[in-house]
């Protein structure tokens, strides 16, 4: 059993190296020399920061530096201590490593072996007909293909017609070529006041004049949108109004039928961006659903399978809007990768993208527990099934300063800047769950992120080391 270890504290001096590389070479020093014995428990990081005048945060990034080289042990509720044998050669980085990046909204990496082993045969499967693949394929999709994408649209409660539907590589392409059909440079597009970055980018790139509008408790304001109209009606209502990414919130049943009703009277088109419309067991029904005749919809698998999974369907609203937008993808694209698509209609086909989807919402769940654990209650906004949050700040942090304190400790958050349209951004950041990082490095940047929020004013104005 470690043994508590009273009064040692590490001997960093004046150093030109980041602090928290020198309380690791310390322990590492202390432990050669004979001053940290086996087992001997360290001190609690926040009270090592006290005694050094230090951040939480650099303390905290320190230990997990020396866990890094074999130097010490640390168990949640247990604490750090030395291990029994000391390394024989630590490695040094070169430069700081991050700890976690939380910046990419992407969904929680597979860890099941048994899933992960069906996932490995099918891409096997799918390679059988290797020579095949590597050729141009007919544009828009082979009929297997839309069969598998009406089948796993209507799995989701959405019914559509091959002869509407296109498969594209990835949502950013199908709404470029949807805005770029639908519009022209100049033409307003509303959306939410907070959207996703890719309809910003791809907006200025078409010189499109993005309005946001505000919302509430349960989505797009209606009023807003209405009074737009009044005043220049817009080409299009862009909208994810599933999970919204950034702020997770979904747009109500009764709030849709309000925004169409205000666009079928002033003949404006919804562009839907439904990215996460599948993450949730029940969510609302699809603005396609409730009126096909004037929705774009967009579906891509990368932010419900994985990022890489670049396949993405489209459907018009009648088979007469195919034609343009299949024109304009063409020019863009020229065709979806045969291999990727082939990939996502064999998953779809054998039932493995729905296990998928299983674990991915499973895994979420289990994440967002975390969250609700770690962060100051109503500090954020989240949904249980979905893999990120939005982290509204307590003052005195903004939302630079805090991303700055973030990335010196090693984790990537996003501002709200980058999904700002109308209004100033709100003291916010956008912290992804999901991706490559594990639950329990999850939970140690969530535990970050909460000192920080909960200790605002000495870290806000403290110096990053």
């Amino acid at each position: 059993m470690p043994r508590k270890l009273v009064g040692w504290i590490p001997h960093i001096g004046k150093t030109t190296r980041p602090h928290y590389i020198a309380i690791a070479d310390a322990i590492e020093t202390d432990m050669r020399a004979g001053r940290l014995a086996p087992n001997d428990r360290l001190p609690p990081q926040r009270v090592l920061a006290a005694q050094l005048g230090l951040n939480f945060t650099t303390v905290a990034r320190a230990y997990v530096e020396a866990q890094r080289r074999g130097l010490i042990e640390s168990k949640v509720g247990a604490g750090s201590y030395v291990r029994t044998i000391v390394p024989v050669a630590a490695p040094r980085p070169a430069r700081p490593i991050d700890i976690v990046d939380l910046t990419m909204n992407l969904p929680p990496d597979p860890e099941d072996p048994a899933l992960v082993e069906r996932m490995r045969r099918g891409l096997a499967e799918v390679g059988a007909d290797l020579t095949a693949l590597l050729r141009y394929q007919g544009f828009g999709g082979t009929p297997q293909d839309k069969e598998a994408a009406v089948a796993w649209l209507a799995r989701h409660r959405l019914e559509v017609t091959p002869d509407r539907l296109l498969i594209c590589p990835g949502a950013h392409s199908a709404l470029l070529a949807i805005l770029s059909t639908i519009a022209r440079a100049g033409d307003t597009i509303a959306c939410e006041d907070l959207t996703y970055p890719g309809a910003r980018a791809i907006s200025a790139q078409l010189g499109l004049n993005l309005v946001g509008l505000p919302m509430d408790g349960e989505g797009i304001s209606a009023e807003a949108f209405e009074d737009l109209c009044r005043r220049q009606p817009p080409k299009a209502l862009y909208c994810n109004p599933t999970l919204l990414n950034p702020t997770s919130a979904t747009i109500s049943l009764r709030r849709r039928h309000a925004l169409i009703a205000i666009a079928r009277r002033f003949g404006v088109k919804i562009v839907e961006d439904d990215a996460y419309g599948c993450v949730p067991v029940s969510p609302p029904p699809a603005f396609a659903a409730l009126a096909p005749e004037i929705t774009y919809y967009v579906q891509g698998l990368a932010k419900s399978l994985g990022a890489g999974l670049r396949v993405a369907y489209l459907v018009a609203p009648d088979v007469r809007s195919v034609w343009p937008l299949a024109s304009a993808l063409r020019a863009a694209t020229v065709m979806a990768s045969p291999i990727t698509v082939a990939l996502a209609t064999h998953w779809i086909g054998n039932g493995t993208a729905e296990d998928m989807l299983n674990a991915v919402r499973a895994e979420s769940r289990a994440r967002q527990a975390l969250a609700r654990e770690i962060l100051p209650a109503g500090s954020y906004l989240a949904d249980p099934e979905g893999f990120h949050v939005w982290v509204e700040l307590p003052p005195p942090w903004s939302r630079a300063a805090f991303a700055g304190q973030m990335r010196n400790s090693g984790i990537g958050v996003v501002g709200s800047d980058a999904f700002a349209v109308s209004r100033t951004a709100p003291e916010a950041v956008r912290i992804c769950l999901g991706g490559t990082v594990d639950r329990e490095g999850v939970r140690r940047a969530l535990e970050f992120v909460a000192d920080a929020m909960n200790h605002p004013a000495p870290a806000a104005t403290a110096s990053v080391i």
